[in-house]
């Protein structure tokens, strides 16, 4: 059997749930709560008779923390570094320096530009400068870390150009703009509620805070001004919460509603941003679906929320406090192997929950590991700025310039602003291509990165060794080491046709292939 069908097999039960309980992805040490949030997730498993999975390895936690914080896979010298790193603090002094990183605020800003619908072309119709101006200031907010509050009433209250004032995007970026549209799209993505289901009478009271919301063109092509209207009629505004609004004559109601939002006392504001970062982080959140937040939807550990909640409003609104408390944690640091099969336990959080990576995520790894650049394109030329020859997907500034794969791969179109408009589900197309397609192949056959890993000299495994750094972040076992080392050796002269196989062997895998 040829080296690539050896490993693919071995991979596949590796990732399975019939393979030994310790081994490279997880340590036999039993997990321990490290502080109030583990408390309260160790005290729902007491609860519930959930045995929670062991702790995962160190090269587990460093590929994941890679892939979770900033969408971008450890290199080799990297992942060698941190394994050899002794510091008993070395996962915690990881975490804060991947939330330093710039790629922190491409992968986030990506996100954000998801949910906050992003694109210049129909059904958005941003059109490039404004969706130039609205990208980059998304990623300005990520990077210097803008508190959460601040980020919302912006997007919220804004006035002016759509191409000077980028916010104002945000009542650009629908469908339709009436009021009723617009106030959908705030419920949406800043409570985490889905308004078309409420009753008329209570849509309608969220929707006149919006409805002296205007727009006018000017004379620059496709330019766009955003502004309240005073003039235009306001029927009466209620809060979500039933209680009628206060507005005084010549005042903004967006204002109002802002202001009702963001305070500390709103019971769906903080709420929202934390159970989404749980879901983007844990891949389930604590009340799932993570948009569709309601009384006959309970959260899974209501303690844990409400924590979650409290530590965001006494941080002032800070996000990255709320990545580091769970970064940080045991509950999120725990490996990908259930000790305690079944869904309750799933929802509970009693393991990590193995999800395919991003489509933007998977190419963006595997043109880092071969020293590749990806071809872009749009329907129409006219997103198109300038992208340099080393543009990375996750920094893709318009959800209308894409690609085959990452259409093939499940990236959201960013019609709707729904978390579900990501699918990440395997389909069996996506595995033909990694496994056939002449656009993977060549990728890895004309590597120069993958052939500065197989230069002779040293010890005959540091090619393999290498490659396994660079691919899976981690040393080969001792067992797959001793299939390869025996495939290498059996090729006499160049080692390159060798180094091919396992690389595109290792890429195949479901460990390369999926978060876990």
């Amino acid at each position: 059997m040829k080296l690539s069908s050896i490993l693919l097999l071995a991979a596949a039960s590796a990732m399975g749930a019939d393979r030994p309980s310790v081994g490279p992805f997880e340590t036999s040490s039993a997990p321990g709560a490290r502080g109030p949030l583990d408390q309260l997730v160790f005290a729902d498993w007491q609860r519930g008779g959930i045995q929670p999975a062991n702790p995962a390895s160190d090269a587990v936690f460093l590929r994941r923390a890679f892939l979770d914080a900033i969408g971008t896979l450890p290199t080799a010298s990297e992942a060698a570094a941190f394994l050899a790193d002794t510091e008993p603090n070395k996962r915690a002094a990881l975490i804060d320096r991947l939330l330093e990183r710039p790629e922190f605020a491409d992968y986030w800003a990506m996100k954000w530009c998801d949910l906050l619908r992003v694109k210049s072309e129909f059904p958005i119709d941003l059109w490039p400068n404004a969706v130039q101006a609205y990208s980059r200031w998304i990623r300005a907010a990520v990077r210097d870390n803008v508190p959460y509050d601040q980020f919302v009433r912006r997007l919220l209250v804004a006035n002016g150009s759509n191409f000077r004032v980028p916010e104002v995007n945000f009542a650009r970026a629908l469908q339709s703009r009436d009021a009723q549209t617009l106030a959908q799209a705030v419920a949406l993505t800043f409570m985490g509620t889905r308004a078309a289901r409420w009753p008329k009478v209570r849509q309608d009271g969220m929707a006149a805070f919006f409805s002296q919301v205007a727009y006018k063109p000017t004379a620059e092509w496709k330019e766009e001004i955003v502004f309240f209207d005073p003039n235009k009629p306001r029927p009466a505004a209620v809060f979500p919460d039933g209680k009628p609004a206060r507005i005084a004559p010549g005042q903004d109601p967006r204002a109002v509603f802002a202001d009702w939002l963001v305070a500390p006392e709103n019971p769906w504001f903080a709420r929202n941003i934390v159970n989404r970062v749980w879901s983007w982080l844990l891949g389930r959140g604590i009340i799932q679906e993570p948009d569709d937040i309601r009384p006959d939807n309970p959260p899974a550990n209501p303690e844990l929320l409400a924590y979650l909640e409290r530590e965001l409003v006494a941080s002032h609104y800070d996000l990255k406090q709320i990545f580091r408390l769970v970064l940080n944690s045991q509950v999120y640091q725990l490996s990908s192997i259930p000790r305690t099969p079944g869904p309750a336990a799933a929802a509970h959080f009693a393991s990590y929950p193995l999800r395919q990576l991003d489509a933007e995520v998977l190419i963006d790894a595997i043109c880092q590991i071969t020293g590749t650049t990806e071809d872009y394109s749009s329907l129409i030329p006219e997103p198109f700025t300038f992208l340099p020859d080393h543009q990375r997907s996750i920094a893709l500034p318009d959800g209308s310039i894409g690609s085959a794969f990452l259409e093939l791969y499940g990236r959201p179109p960013r019609d709707t602003g729904f978390e579900a408009e990501r699918n990440n589900v395997p389909t069996a197309d996506q595995r033909l291509h990694l496994l056939n397609s002449s656009h993977i192949q060549n990728k890895i056959q004309n590597s120069a990165a993958l052939r500065a890993l197989v230069q002779p000299g040293g010890k005959p495994r540091d090619p393999i060794d290498r490659i396994y750094l660079a691919i899976l972040s981690r040393y080969p076992t001792d067992d797959e080491l001793k299939t390869v080392a025996a495939y290498f050796q059996g090729v006499q002269g160049n080692k390159w046709p060798a180094a091919v196989d396992l690389s595109w062997a290792l890429i195949n895998s479901a460990e390369f292939l999926c978060r876990h």
